[in-house]
């Protein structure tokens, strides 16, 4: 019995082959951008003579001819670069025209379930190679994209470290110059204006480019790490940066309630701390009338310290905030984007976290380092 329905459902498909055919063009999703919108009847032709063959060929056959058939039509959809959702409404579609028009066909539904199963097995099994053919090929231009990005950025910090490296040095010997001739003045007139505000413009300008220097390694020759304190370290940052403090109005509330000992790069620490903080001053400078930057620091468990930065300004946005400790990452109009970076490079080579937080009216850097005398534990604390 099962037979006999099975040659009348073969030649009920072959007599309505060019009614299906019609119907499922008329009502499939077409862009109009998708480059292989004159091979969507071909396709479909393909796939209904795939459908008439599953019932004559062996399973191994059927299978090697679906899933030729799903990676040619799959390389279309991954050139086409079209919604593949798209795609499986539309091969769906197929398979609901045929069901539908089986009640002309005039056999009792129990005697066609075997042959509607093989129906299925062809449809779900094409649908299964493309689609996978789709995402691994999709999968493989992102990858490729994501590989020229971080290669793009590695070539880009290759260079700046070349360039820096071979003449950011010049700039350092004129404002050594200039620092030491200021010193000079300082002593023989003590009265002369304006002597500080110059020494300690210049001395931010060597910050900045101890930035450069740092991404170009040649800064780390000869360094050696020492024990130094936080607390004292954090007392001079806000001294270096008073003018700026005192010029923009910044309230500055400190909290260090306990000597806080640090083994490690001072250079480096106290440049990430002057980072942090003027970023702060330049932000709050343009968008408060009431500025406030809160910096506490505190041990956790004895083994580690933290420090947490915060400001009342306005909160980065969630875009940014994913991506501000990469480089060339700025929300500043001329800023370089190097700053938090390095900031970042700077914490992770003393074996610590650095991280951000931000909402309306507070952002906040928070610092974690291993405590002096102490060997840093493989897991760090909770930030």
């Amino acid at each position: 019995m099962e037979a006999v329905a099975k040659r009348r459902l073969v030649e009920f498909l072959e007599s309505e082959k060019d009614h299906f055919l019609a119907e499922w063009h008329l009502n499939i999703i077409i862009e109009a951008e998708d480059p292989f919108k004159s091979k969507f009847i071909d396709n479909a032709e393909e796939m209904f003579r795939m459908i008439l063959e599953l019932f004559s060929k062996p399973d191994s056959e059927l299978e090697k001819y679906i899933q030729k058939l799903a990676f040619e039509v799959g390389e279309e959809r991954v050139q086409a670069n079209i919604n593949i959702g798209d795609f499986v409404y539309n091969v769906n579609l197929g398979r609901s025209i045929i069901y539908r028009n089986l009640n002309k066909l005039g056999v009792a539904w129990e005697e066609l379930q075997d042959s509607i199963d093989r129906i299925n097995y062809c449809f779900d099994h094409f649908l299964y190679y493309a689609v996978s053919y789709y995402n691994e090929q999709k999968n493989k231009i992102i990858e490729e994209k994501n590989q020229f990005i971080d290669s793009t950025h590695k070539d880009r910090l290759t260079l700046l470290g070349q360039m820096t490296s071979s003449f950011i040095h010049e700039f350092r010997n004129p404002l050594t110059s200039i620092q030491g001739f200021i010193q000079l003045l300082k002593s023989d007139y003590p009265e002369m204006k304006y002597l500080e505000i110059i020494s300690n413009e210049i001395e931010q300008l060597n910050f900045r480019i101890s930035q450069f220097l740092l991404l170009s390694k040649k800064e780390l020759i000869g360094k050696e790490k020492t024990y130094f304190s936080l607390n004292r370290m954090i007392d001079e940052v806000l001294v270096f940066l008073y003018p700026s403090i005192l010029d923009t109005k910044v309230k500055v509330i400190k909290e260090t309630p306990k000597e806080m000992q640090l083994f490690g790069y001072a250079d480096e620490i106290r440049q990430v701390l002057i980072n942090i903080v003027f970023n702060a001053i330049d932000v709050l400078s343009q968008y408060r009338d009431d500025p406030r930057i809160e910096i506490k620091g505190k041990m956790v468990n004895e083994t580690h310290i933290k420090v947490e930065i915060s400001n009342n300004g306005p909160a980065i946005p969630e875009n940014l905030l994913k991506s501000i400790f990469e480089p060339f990452v700025t929300t500043k109009k001329l800023g370089t984007g190097l700053g938090l970076f390095v900031c970042r490079e700077i914490i992770e080579k003393h074996k610590g976290i650095l991280a951000c937080t931000s909402e309306p009216d507070k952002t906040e850097f928070i610092i974690l380092l291993p405590a002096a005398n102490d060997e840093p534990e493989e897991k760090l604390p909770q930030l």
